[in-house]
């Protein structure tokens, strides 16, 4: 016999192949599962306590709108911020604010505060302590509303400029909004709305009628419709060549709102202040071509304007005042024109509306 066999013994193959060695747990069984179980447990826990809900809410859908979180407290102060803004409504204003916050003060941004999401340098620029408590803030929601007042009638102010001009086209409230979002230069090299602002614009839009209806709840400071004198007739026959409204134009061929009433005329008739009123522009411009805008100063709290176009020759200037029936010009072609004509507009607090209500018999 040879001597016995010492170390570790040797397994001995079995039936059917090798034998495998046992190991022991894997990282598995040691790490992550005892983690699982541990947090199982908290979380069955909170939601027992109520400190957790196992099915939260779904988000706000798309668009949806804040009106809710408005009081009729804040529409005076609505009211008071577009009081001097053609084309800024207060419920304008509302929507606005809706648009960039929910009218939730807070915010996951550091550099955006407040429900108007005011920076620190714009806030230096348009807030003031508005409602007299010793701070100003932008985290105070009547500060912020009546600051945001004042930059989107800072930028109406310039569209309206611009559109007077015949530099752009398009809804005062619109323009000013597009300005807001990409800023006055990208309006005016766009001539309208530009593209990236469009959908900010539609958002804003969209909630508008929310709090048109949260305004007219709440009545008080509420100013009545214009109502007062007629206008005079600018062009001794009325004869309407191209009504207000929607029309394909016949020099570009596009469709879109004719924002006045063209009034066939031979050239070289006279042209008269349909009120009394200052100029506000008398020049040329691209489209319009020799072009008048008369502010008539406000009518029951509302803005009125009166616009003439395609005149041959001026016969006033900016900053003139001038009388009812005033000449300003004459009937001509400037611009573009397809012939002699008068092409006039009334604007009421920056909004067009059809010249033929004011000028007939009928109300305002």
């Amino acid at each position: 016999m040879g001597p016995p066999v010492t170390g570790s013994p040797v397994a001995e193959p079995s039936a059917t192949g090798p034998r495998r060695r046992r190991r022991g747990p894997g990282p598995f069984v040691l790490i992550v599962l005892p983690g699982l179980v541990t947090l199982t447990g908290v979380l069955g826990f909170l939601s027992l306590a109520g400190g957790f809900d196992p099915d939260p809410p779904p988000d706000p859908a798309p668009g949806g709108s804040a009106v809710s979180n408005v009081d009729g407290s804040y529409v005076p102060w609505l009211r008071r911020a577009t009081a001097d803004c053609a084309g800024v409504t207060p419920a304008l204003l509302a929507a606005h604010i809706d648009q960039l916050s929910g009218w939730q003060d807070d915010t996951a941004s550091l550099s955006e505060q407040g429900i108007a999401r005011f920076t620190d340098a714009d806030w230096k620029t348009w807030g003031r302590d508005d409602d007299g408590n010793g701070t100003s803030s932008p985290r105070d929601a009547v500060d912020a509303i009546m600051a945001l007042g004042r930059r989107d009638c800072s930028l109406a102010e310039k569209v309206t400029a611009l559109r007077t001009k015949g530099t752009v086209n398009g809804d005062v409230a619109d323009l000013t909004l597009a300005a807001y979002a990409a800023g006055t230069d990208q309006v005016e090299k766009a001539g309208e709305v530009p593209d990236p602002a469009r959908a900010f614009v539609a958002g804003v839009k969209e909630r508008l009628p929310r709090y048109d209806a949260l305004v007219r709840k709440n009545p008080e400071q509420e100013g009545g419709r214009a109502a007062g004198a007629l206008l005079a007739p600018p062009v001794t026959t009325l004869a309407v060549t191209s009504p207000f409204g929607s029309r394909a134009h016949p020099l570009t061929g596009v469709t879109k709102l004719h924002t006045g009433v063209d009034f066939g005329a031979p050239q070289g008739a006279r042209v008269s202040a349909a009120w009394e009123g200052r100029v506000e522009f008398a020049g040329l411009t691209p489209a319009y071509g020799y072009r008048v805008v008369i502010d008539h100063g406000t009518v029951d709290g509302k803005r009125l304007e009166t616009t003439y176009s395609h005149l041959s020759a001026l016969q006033v200037t900016t900053g003139q005042s001038v009388t009812t029936g005033q000449s300003v010009g004459f009937v001509g072609s400037t611009g573009l024109s397809t012939g002699p004509h008068l092409h006039f507009e009334v604007l009421l607090d920056g909004q067009y509306t059809d010249p033929t209500a004011w000028l007939g018999g009928g109300g305002r």
